[in-house]
């Protein structure tokens, strides 16, 4: 079966956890889906009306999360974690059911998504994927922030960079290709939050589930969690694992450049909105036979295919 095929994977997976923000307890199943399908959420704790797309024109509210919301207003929130690991092992199709409003935030990395997700396998199908390729450069200055999509010839690329008054953060800045590097770096590293900030949190309302078992805590110049850091890049690095997963909101694979300073989710979905405002601004391809090099396709052979 062609490796530049669309996939699902191969059979049901279930994860169970809490609401990073919520504090509820969630359960959730990942099932395969057909060809062309998507991601698709699905609130099984509701009746009707369930069925939320995570694209990013329905992104509803993007502080310290992402959230997704239907036209009835049922929502799906901090789906970002997820959304980067189904877009780093190639997982075009499936389907997401939730028994909550918030997909839950296990270590608050996506360590655990990529763990099962493998060990699971993906079914391929002889439907040729699709990809979105960026045509032309577009910027957005927000103050200090800054976030730029340029076109690539063959890649997704992501290069960050994060400065903190905070004496442990301070600056952090790197660089991935999303379709050729390893990422295990990026996948394992957690989300943080700095130790003044959790009262602002709980007093408008988030972070209600947050822990140092989901979360890394900075307090003044050292962290509280245990363990320490899994890599030395940790901070900018969930950074990048988040804009893995907000990117994914377009529905396909992104071939093109992006840069980002001190952004956000909110800057990464005003950038997609100004990119495909205007359709000369990309162009959506179907891939067949030899039309792609190797680099797409790198990240799938380390897991389990079924025909």
């Amino acid at each position: 079966m062609a490796v530049l095929s669309q996939s699902t994977i191969a059979k049901k997976v279930s994860f169970s956890g809490i609401g990073i923000h919520t504090g509820k307890q969630v359960k959730m199943n990942i099932l395969p889906s057909y060809p062309n399908s998507g991601i698709i959420f699905k609130r099984i704790d509701l009746n009707e009306n369930n069925i939320v797309i995570p694209n990013f024109e329905n992104v509803s509210e993007a502080t310290l999360c992402t959230t997704v919301s239907n036209q009835f207003g049922v929502k799906i929130s901090t789906i970002e974690h997820l959304m980067a690991a189904l877009l780093g092992l190639g997982v075009d199709n499936a389907i997401v059911e939730v028994d909550s409003q918030e997909v839950p935030i296990l270590d608050g990395s996506a360590k655990n998504f990529i763990k099962i997700l493998k060990e699971t396998g993906l079914k391929t199908s002889d439907v040729p994927i699709k990809l979105i390729k960026i045509n032309n450069f577009i910027e957005l200055e927000e103050g200090n922030k800054y976030i730029s999509l340029d076109k690539s010839n063959t890649t997704l690329e992501i290069e960050f960079e994060i400065n903190y008054k905070n004496q442990f953060i301070k600056n952090q800045k790197n660089k991935v290709n999303v379709f050729e590097d390893n990422l295990d770096d990026i996948f394992n590293s957690r989300t943080f939050c700095l130790y003044e900030d959790i009262d602002k949190l709980k007093k408008i309302g988030l972070g209600k589930g947050g822990s140092l078992e989901n979360a890394i805590v900075v307090k003044d110049d050292k962290i509280l969690n245990k363990n320490g850091l899994r890599n030395k890049n940790e901070f900018v690095n969930h950074k990048i694992l988040d804009c893995m997963g907000d990117l994914y909101l377009v529905g396909y694979r992104i071939i093109g450049s992006l840069k980002c300073r001190h952004g956000g989710h909110s800057l990464t979905n005003k950038l997609l909105r100004k990119v495909f405002s205007d359709t000369k601004n990309y162009s959506l391809l179907e891939i067949k036979g030899k039309n792609l090099p190797h680099s797409l396709i790198n990240n799938r052979h380390n897991l389990k295919s079924i025909a």
